[in-house]
Order: C-alpha cells, then sequence, then structure tokens
C-alpha cells in the first residue's frame, strides 16, 4: 500500500468502519488516495459509491463465472441499490448469492468486497437524502453501462462497432462519475471553482470519459484475451485490420500488424491526454487545496500512463504498463514540497507528459 506521507491524515470517514476503509484501499489503491485528500463533506459519498460501483463492476467482469447468473446478481444489486429503504426486495437471495459468487473469486480482495457487500449496501442510506439520489444515479449509468458489457460480449471475440459506441460507454461508465463529482461539489462547497459550473460539468465528463479510455488501451491485452475488443471495428478498418488481428498479435506478436496498429495507436493516446488534459483543466480551476489535490492526481498518474505506452508502442498489447509505486511516491512528496500550488501541479502533469524537461 503507498501512504502519502506528505500529505495530513484525514479523520475518519463518516458511515465506514476501519474495515471498511481497508476494503477501499485494497480494491484501488490510486483512487483511494484521492478519496482520502477530499473535503470531509465529499468523502462518504464518494466513497461508498465507488464501493458498490466496484462490485458491480466484479459482478460484470467475472467472464469465467455464467453469463445468466451474473446478469440475475447484478439486476438484484440495481434493485437493492435503488430501493428507498434497507429492506430491499428479494434481500435474502440478493445475500444468498452474492455470497455463493465470493466464493468463486481468486482474487482476495475481490473476494472480500463481495462478502462485505450486505454491509456495504446500507451505507448508502446514511447519506444525506440527496447525496443518496446523486449516488443512486451515477450507479444508474454504471450498471447500465456494464449491463450493456455484459449482453455485448459473448462467447468467443466480439468488439464495439463504431465510435459512438465507445464514446457512450464511456461515458455510462466513467464520464458520468465526473458530473457526478462536479455535482457534489456544487452542492457541499459553495464557490469552490473558478469556473461555470456547466464548464466543470463538461470538462469533468470528458475527465471521466478520458481515465476510461486509458484503461482501454492499457488491459486491451488482457480484454481481447477474455473477448472483449473496445476498439470499434469501424477504426479498425482504417488500418485494415479486424479484431481478430489484434488478439491473434495479443497473443504472438506480429510486426506487420503492429506496424499497421502504430498510427491508430498513437491517435488513440493523443485523444486519450488531451481528456486528461481537460481534467487537469478541471483541477486547476478548483479553490479548496484538498479537492484540487484530489482531483489532480487521477490526471497526473494518468499522464505518466500514456507517457508509458507511448514508449512500449502497440506492442504494450502483450505488456502491463503501469506507474510503478515509487514514482507515485516521488510524485506525491514533490507536490507536497510545492504545497499543492497550481503552477507545481501544471509542470507536475507537464512534465509526467514528456511535454517538458526535467
Amino acid at each position: 500500500m503507498i501512504t502519502p506521507l506528505p500529505f495530513p491524515s484525514n479523520p475518519a470517514r463518516p458511515g465506514l468502519s476501519a474495515a471498511q476503509r481497508q476494503l477501499l484501499r485494497h480494491v484501488s489503491r490510486s483512487f483511494d488516495l484521492s478519496i482520502r485528500l477530499l473535503p470531509q463533506a465529499l468523502q462518504a459519498p464518494v466513497a461508498i459509491g465507488y464501493l458498490l460501483a466496484r462490485a458491480t463492476d466484479t459482478v460484470a467482469d467475472t467472464t469465467a463465472l455464467p453469463l445468466d447468473e451474473r446478469q440475475v446478481l447484478l439486476d438484484l444489486m440495481s434493485q437493492a441499490i435503488a430501493a428507498p429503504s434497507t429492506s430491499a426486495p428479494k434481500s435474502h437471495e440478493l445475500s444468498r448469492l452474492t455470497q455463493a459468487f465470493a466464493a468463486q473469486q481468486t482474487d482476495p480482495h475481490e473476494r472480500a468486497l463481495m462478502q462485505a457487500l450486505p454491509q456495504c449496501l446500507p451505507l448508502l442510506h446514511t447519506l444525506h437524502p440527496a447525496d443518496q439520489a446523486s449516488v443512486r444515479q451515477v450507479l444508474g449509468h454504471i450498471t447500465r453501462g456494464q449491463h450493456l458489457d455484459m449482453a455485448r460480449f459473448g462467447p468467443g471475440l466480439q468488439a464495439l462497432q463504431t465510435e459512438a459506441e465507445l464514446a457512450d460507454y464511456t461515458w455510462l461508465v466513467a464520464g458520468c462519475v465526473g458530473e457526478f463529482w462536479t455535482e457534489l461539489c456544487g452542492r457541499h462547497l459553495p464557490g469552490y471553482c473558478l469556473l461555470p459550473q456547466a464548464e466543470m460539468m463538461r470538462i469533468g465528463r470528458a475527465y471521466g470519459m478520458g481515465l476510461q479510455r486509458l484503461n482501454i488501451i492499457r488491459d486491451a491485452g488482457v480484454d481481447l484475451a477474455g473477448g472483449r475488443c473496445y476498439w470499434p471495428v469501424e477504426t479498425l478498418a482504417q488500418a485494415g485490420l479486424t479484431p481478430d488481428m489484434l488478439a491473434q498479435t495479443a497473443r504472438t506478436p506480429n510486426a506487420d500488424t503492429l506496424l499497421a496498429l502504430a498510427p491508430l495507436y498513437t491517435q488513440w493516446l493523443d485523444h486519450t491526454h488531451a481528456q486528461l488534459a481537460d481534467g487537469m483543466r478541471y483541477a486547476l480551476a478548483l479553490k479548496p487545496l484538498r479537492l484540487r489535490l484530489a482531483s489532480a492526481l487521477p490526471a497526473l498518474i494518468g499522464a505518466r500512463t500514456v507517457a508509458l505506452l507511448r514508449q512500449a508502442g502497440p506492442a504494450a498489447l502483450k505488456q502491463r504498463v503501469k506507474m510503478p509505486r515509487h514514482e507515485v511516491r516521488a510524485l506525491l512528496w514533490r507536490i507536497a514540497l510545492g504545497l499543492g500550488s497550481a503552477a507545481v501541479l501544471e509542470r507536475e502533469f507537464l512534465q509526467l507528459s514528456d511535454q517538458l524537461q526535467p
């Protein structure tokens, strides 16, 4: 676990037990850093929303289990999240299926998350009613995207068809999170930013979509091995490529396929970096220091990841590209020494993007 020593620790997040906070750290080290930096009023709705979204994502992504079982469980989870009280319909069935599903998880942290779901769901009802509504709305979008994923990716290799499908998917599972974050800030932190709320919603949405595009590029090899191609057929066709060719190259690199893929790969990284730049603009517009740092961290880590993906090139299909922990620690110290100023954050973004010499 990475401990951001330069930053002061937060009081305990309201509504979350010590065990649940530890669970949050295990299922997302990088996003947990951002949550710990958030102003107190935002921590509970963001943390609870994230835990529930990770649980539904675990169900959608466990492709080793039958599709119909996962669809039933995701439906029950969606109903429980949408229920106005803790006495959700079919709660006993949900608990039984969740525990059975948890027992089949190979990742110990995801297993623990699913086992803890009966204790996590009631946390939603501890929030202010307006925050409950926001969490339910964003989770409704996310689970719709997860349902689409399960319906779209059946047996064998399946792919998105168009760029419009890709944009819709990245909004459903991540762009809506940028809007959710912005909505919470506007509700709890009056005067929190230097830009109009509508503009913050727009670039917050782009930021979330960029983070999801980054995940897609970084995880492409694993996804292809699992029968999922998020790179649209229509776009691949422009380079004379098909999802099957990508999947074969992810297994056994083919020089001709990698050469044909290179221009598209660069375009995807350019698009992703532009959306992360929107995220940095979002962060720099924020007035509260802790909120600015929490919002900037994913963009900074993302910028470095894009730079590493550029260095690896299309051969990254066979690699797991990730910003090393020691670099994250060094980044946190540099930000702390610079007191988290906007100038320091902007310089770090350019430097991590390899657009500014150290």
